[in-house]
């Protein structure tokens, strides 16, 4: 099978086509014949390494200390079709086109990968095409973990920093089907997007400090902070919720104590992913509350280039790569 192999820690282009074995499943896996899967913020993250300290020995120590081991591929959501199943599978069969996230094995990259079969796995939606639904699991499952973490309620005065990515098109789609007011920061290219995807307020973060603004907001889902000062806090009603999207230890340190002795909170915990969290996501799909904004729409061979365009800060949406 082709897989793009990551082949070092760094810049875009350590990865390499190569002509891989097929995996085959054990008793409890599936084996997936990938028809798409996306780049994400994360993915050009993990390819660089550059995790908080706390989590980069220990990504290191996983994946290889000086440089990926042998065969790896990247890839952390996918879509396609059940091509086999082990033994003791019950959930799936050959046949049945599926999506799923990765977690820690990571492997989308490729033409074939097998994944237990209670990893964060379900059908496509209706309505939805292979490319549509390989970015669920990171956009969508993250979005909800925010805003269920933040306990985002219908009336919410909600903003979004970092708005225009995988994450934040669909925290916007989600909130406003929740019945939230939503306000969305980014830059000047990719407001009139965020406006498309129903944003009642747009702000450049080139222009406009929306700390230092009159607006108070009940909860803010800060996709792309890891930190947050008292100056963003200022921009909380009194019992406010704040959600940092990719904290440093020292800021979840922080944010414990600054919770013992304030009404305000904020939240630090990183999205888990499990396969109940996708019926909720699959109920706002049905009635039509959401869709992937996609952006752009490569080839596998083009892996490099795809993490260079996400690594530009242009991406507006999602990044889908197909097989």
């Amino acid at each position: 099978m082709r897989a793009m192999v990551w082949t070092a820690y760094g810049g875009p282009d350590a990865f390499e086509l190569q002509e891989r074995p097929e995996p085959e499943p054990k008793p409890n896996e599936i084996k997936i014949k990938v028809a798409a899967t996306t780049v994400t913020a994360g993915d050009c993250e993990a390819r660089r390494m550059d995790f908080p300290v706390f989590l980069r020995w220990a990504m290191r120590l996983y994946l290889g200390v000086f440089r990926p081991r042998a065969g790896k591929v990247q890839g952390q959501e996918l879509a396609g079709e059940v091509v086999a199943v082990g033994e003791a599978v019950t959930r799936f069969a050959p046949g049945d086109k599926v999506y799923a996230a990765t977690l820690m094995r990571f492997g989308a990259c490729a033409e074939y990968l097998c994944l237990p079969e209670t990893y964060p796995i379900a059908p496509i939606p209706p309505g939805f095409d292979a490319m549509q639904a390989a970015t669920i699991p990171t956009g969508g499952l993250n979005a909800l973990h925010f805003l269920r973490m933040a306990d985002l309620k219908a009336g919410d005065r909600l903003l979004i920093n970092g708005a225009g990515g995988s994450i934040g098109t669909y925290a916007l789609q989600i909130a406003k089907a929740w019945g939230a007011e939503v306000t969305c920061v980014d830059s000047a290219e990719k407001l009139p997007m965020l406006t498309r995807l129903g944003a009642d307020v747009v702000l450049d973060y080139r222009q406009t400090d929306f700390a230092a603004e009159q607006d108070r907001y009940d909860v803010i889902i800060d996709v792309i902070g890891r930190a947050v000062s008292e100056h963003r806090l200022s921009a909380l009603t009194p019992q406010g919720r704040y959600v940092l999207g990719a904290p440093t230890l020292s800021a979840m340190i922080a944010a414990s104590r600054r919770n013992k002795r304030s009404a305000q909170t904020i939240h630090t915990r990183f999205a888990d992913y499990r396969p109940e969290h996708l019926t909720q996501m699959h109920e706002l799909i049905a009635a039509g509350k959401i869709s992937p904004a996609i952006d752009k729409v490569l080839p596998l061979e083009a892996l490099a280039e795809a993490h260079r365009y996400v690594e530009s800060g242009l991406k507006q949406g999602h990044v889908v790569i197909t097989l």
